[in-house]
């Protein structure tokens, strides 16, 4: 009965530590993530404006 209630808190302890931080990413202490798109200047070997567009989020 030992080795059962002991196995039990081991599998109970490892789903909440994965749980936990899949969790933190979305949404945490009222904190919702703010993305926009960011145009980048930049010239290449020969001279011609390259415009890259990059997703940038807070």
């Amino acid at each position: 009965m030992r080795k059962f209630i002991v196995s039990a808190t081991v599998a109970l302890v490892a789903a909440v530590s994965f749980a936990a931080p899949s969790q933190a990413g979305y949404y945490s202490y009222g904190y919702e993530s703010y993305c926009f798109i960011k145009k980048v200047k930049s010239y290449d070997y020969y001279g011609n404006v390259i415009i890259k567009k990059i997703k940038v989020c807070r």
